[in-house]
């Protein structure tokens, strides 16, 4: 799944069904070693998730929702339509003039419409036979089921779903004066590509289909703008060149640096694998991958990630669990506007110490220089979390949390 790899409509479904069932059955597992019931609050509520991906989108969106999580969805990038691409027809003819010694496929939707773009270019069957006379490696299950589906068998496919196992393999194997075909998942790789052309080969990259901007960029910007402003605890990457869509737009809109320092904080990178994570991490992001490349780990691995996050305090007698959006109070969920998360957190920080109005004026998105707007969000903040002596006045001083006396923090 690592780079948003892409498969037909029923293969995706009989895969989303899947990962629903591993997420589910992994929760049912944990529940049951622990010997309890299933919590009575999903694993992801309170927490806002942004979605870059655009295809699969919908099944990565139902996972996250079915565990609770309010979803952002801003696809980062669309595909251009494989007949309509020139560049793939110039290089299928410059490797049916001059055959390749070994090609390297790298997705199973890209293999496949490189070899339907032939045949309605007519020249599908000549194709076939320069790549079945050469060292056809595949970098995956999927991959290997689509060349099958045409007829070919693949030399050697890794058990990693890794590409730098490919290249390992092709290197160990010496690549001096051979010819090599890398079919491109949406944009180049040049670490592959110059470490096989430093090795001495002749590297041809075939770019069966291209990421480009969505035509809509609205919610993109608006996930831009979440991510700035913390209104969102997750970002969820399916490909890089989504993550690497995602940062463009950002410096386009001179955002670079305040949506960089927010994914570099409080808001979690979570990658499908690790190639998706290379343009973030390049831009010294953290991210965090599960062990296997597809959906249903990926949502698996926020379900533990964000939840491990959320602040724990024994507050007046209560237990307060702050979540990304909102509070839990005693396994209860509270949501909590914006202004009241604000104030929330900055008392979170230092937990029974008297915080200064002034300085939970700066914690309020744009409150201005006006102290009663302190008042007005700390009333609704009460309100909201349902239990207003979790947080006590200290008159002319400001606001505490009551922590409860003796009582150390729970969580991070």
């Amino acid at each position: 799944m690592d780079d948003d790899t892409p498969t037909r409509t029923a293969t995706a479904t009989t895969t989303a069904a899947a990962d629903t069932a591993a997420a589910d059955t992994a929760a049912a597992d944990t529940a049951s070693a622990a010997g309890t019931a299933a919590p009575a609050i999903a694993p992801l509520a309170g927490f806002t998730v942004g979605v870059t991906a655009a295809r699969r989108a919908d099944d990565l969106i139902a996972l996250l929702r079915r565990r609770g999580a309010t979803v952002l969805h801003a696809p980062a990038l669309r595909i251009v339509p494989l007949a309509d691409d020139s560049e793939l027809l110039a290089a299928t003819r410059e490797l049916l003039a001059c055959p390749p010694d070994a090609v390297v496929a790298t997705t199973a939707i890209g293999f496949r419409g490189w070899i339907e773009a032939a045949d309605g270019w007519g020249i599908g069957e000549e194709l076939l036979g320069r790549l079945r006379a050469a060292e056809l490696l595949a970098r995956g299950p999927k991959v290997k089921g689509a060349i099958r589906a045409a007829g070919l068998v693949e030399a050697w496919s890794p058990e990693s779903e890794s590409l730098a196992e490919v290249l390992d393999r092709l290197l160990a194997g010496g690549v001096a004066g051979r010819r090599i075909a890398i079919q491109l998942h949406g944009e180049p790789l040049p670490g592959f590509v110059e470490a096989l052309r430093a090795g001495g080969a002749d590297v041809v990259g075939v770019p069966v289909y291209r990421w480009m901007a969505p035509e809509d960029l609205g919610p993109l910007d608006r996930l831009l703008d979440a991510v700035v402003c913390g209104g969102v605890d997750a970002v969820s990457f399916t490909s890089a060149p989504a993550a690497a869509s995602l940062l463009s737009r950002a410096e386009e809109r001179g955002l670079a640096e305040s949506v960089l320092a927010g994914l570099r904080g409080s808001v979690l990178s979570a990658c499908v694998g690790p190639v998706t994570a290379v343009p973030l991490q390049a831009r010294g992001v953290d991210t965090v991958q599960p062990e296997r490349f597809r959906l249903g780990p990926l949502v698996q691995l926020l379900c533990r990630e964000l939840p491990g996050r959320a602040k724990v305090l024994p507050v007046a007698g209560h237990r307060l669990e702050i979540r990304g959006q909102a509070a839990l109070v005693d396994d209860e969920l509270r949501p909590v506007p914006p202004a009241g998360m604000a104030l929330l957190r900055a008392l979170a920080r230092r937990p029974g110490w008297v915080v200064a109005r002034a300085e939970l004026l700066r914690a309020l998105p744009g409150a201005g220089r006006d102290e009663h707007a302190v008042e007005t969000a700390m009333a609704r903040l009460r309100g909201a979390l349902g239990v207003p002596n979790l947080i006590q006045t200290v008159v002319k001083r400001g606001y505490r949390l009551a922590l409860d006396a003796g009582e150390c923090t729970l969580g991070h």
